[in-house]
């Protein structure tokens, strides 16, 4: 699943992160998104979602967080 999929409130592991795109995968990892990292939508919104990684929050766009698989 997604993390467009995801619940508001519920904290998930990420999986994997789909994407070829070096720069996005270095700037997922500036964050803490990386493999075995928890993460927690905090809210949902129109153009995309606000999460909750390590100590900070973060606003992501729709895309982004497709690309970030979780369980």
């Amino acid at each position: 699943m997604n993390l467009r999929e995801a619940e508001e409130g519920i904290e998930y592991t990420v999986c994997s992160l789909e994407t070829d795109d070096e720069e996005l995968n270095s700037f997922l990892f500036s964050l803490g998104c990386y493999s075995g990292e928890p993460i927690t939508v905090i809210k949902k919104r129109r153009s995309g979602l606000v999460v909750s990684i390590k100590d900070g929050r973060y606003s992501i766009d729709s895309t982004l967080a497709a690309a970030i698989l979780i369980k």
